[in-house]
């Protein structure tokens, strides 16, 4: 291979890069990015950014000099859009590029209200757009009580604004960490001042009664581009177990759905931690077609909700039972485990640190047994 593309300049596209290089690449590496900004952390946006605690500096993930280090032909505010596997070239707003080799990082953008103007969280300017439109006196409504909703919720009320929280279900988070949990964090949010309304969906932000509007109601893969071009697109870019789309083609991060052996699911996860680590494992299987090795994670997610701090390994979702193992739901200090079927598949940490739940993670990637573990 002479040039690898790697299409996103997103954390998941920043470790293909660095991972191509340490493992010997001396060819072209070409990174495309839509924004203007070499890749940067997301995580802080609905946290630390939206507080002004942080200043954006921050958030850039290397230093100048370990990006000048990559030698890249970095191509920045420059949109993909449209690819030919047949012919081995991806079509850009600034004309064709010829690849080798492609690892597709393209993530997501955030589910709108349809017509509405509003605010949303993908980007340093969503969050320095809203964090002026907030503060003592100020009325934030938040459409979507999920994790980025939550957390943003948190911090307008740390800022000192009203939040009214909206959610089409019954318990927030419910999906994801099961009701009993779910109606902890509620709690947690009715207590700081939040006015939560579940059980409602809005579908538009014209009648709601707030100063500023933040919709928080998912995202959506970046996957347009690829139209056309014979990948199959279904909720992400579908990939094998190697993370491979087609012959020469990888995808990762929060566009990638692949099949997660460890769990015999097909999954997109939309966490920091997962686009890091299957970029990486993008760049390696690419490079090495001979060697290549199923990309089979044990998941892992972080939320910071006023002062609680939440940690989870597995996959949660879909889960047939939850069992408290450690503390309480009462005291908010406990660790619940997560069951399909016979096995572990996930373990959550509140009010614990981070080393808590850690073993619980090798659990879990051993495929241990529930009756031996709980």
């Amino acid at each position: 291979m002479n040039r690898i593309v790697v299409v996103g300049a997103s954390a998941a596209g920043l470790a293909a890069c660095e991972t191509l290089r340490r493992e010997g690449f001396e060819g072209t590496v070409t990174l495309i990015g839509a924004e203007t900004r070499f890749p940067y952390d997301r995580p802080p946006l609905s946290k630390q950014l939206l507080a002004g605690a942080w200043d954006p500096s921050r958030l850039s993930l290397r230093s100048p000099a370990q990006i000048d280090a990559l030698r890249l032909d970095a191509r920045l505010g420059t949109t993909a859009t449209g690819l030919s596997v047949a012919d081995h070239t991806i079509t850009l707003d600034t004309g064709p590029l010829a690849y080798d080799g492609l690892i597709i990082a393209t993530g997501v953008r955030p589910r709108r209200l349809a017509g509405d103007q509003t605010h949303v969280l993908r980007t340093v300017e969503d969050a320095l757009g809203l964090r002026e439109r907030l503060g003592p006196g100020r009325r934030l409504a938040v459409v979507g009580a999920g994790f980025l909703g939550a957390e943003a919720a948190a911090v307008a009320r740390g800022l000192g604004c009203g939040v009214v929280l909206f959610e089409p279900a019954p318990v927030p988070l419910a999906h994801a960490v099961g009701e009993r949990v779910g109606r902890m964090l509620a709690t947690v949010h009715e207590e700081h001042g939040v006015d939560l309304r579940t059980g409602v969906t809005v579908t538009s932000a014209e009648a709601l009664d707030a100063d500023e509007v933040l919709v928080a109601i998912g995202s959506q893969p970046n996957t347009e581009w690829l139209d056309g071009s014979g990948l199959r697109i279904d909720d992400g870019v579908v990939c094998d177990e190697y993370s491979a789309a087609a012959p020469d083609i990888y995808a990762a991060g929060d566009v990638a759905r692949w099949r997660n052996p460890l769990f015999g699911v097909d999954m997109r996860v939309e966490h920091r931690t997962n686009a890091t680590e299957q970029g990486m494992a993008a760049a390696r299987n690419l490079l090495r077609p001979y060697a290549r090795r199923p990309f089979a994670p044990v998941p892992y997610f972080w939320s910071d909700q006023y002062d609680l701090k939440l940690h989870a390994y597995g996959h949660l979702r879909a889960h047939d039972a939850v069992e408290i193992v450690d503390g309480s739901l009462e005291d908010r200090r406990f660790l619940a485990a997560y069951r399909r079927g016979d096995r572990l598949v996930g373990a959550l940490a509140v009010g614990l640190p981070p080393k808590a739940v850690r073993p619980w993670r090798q659990a879990i990637a051993d495929s241990a047994l529930w009756k031996d573990v709980t």
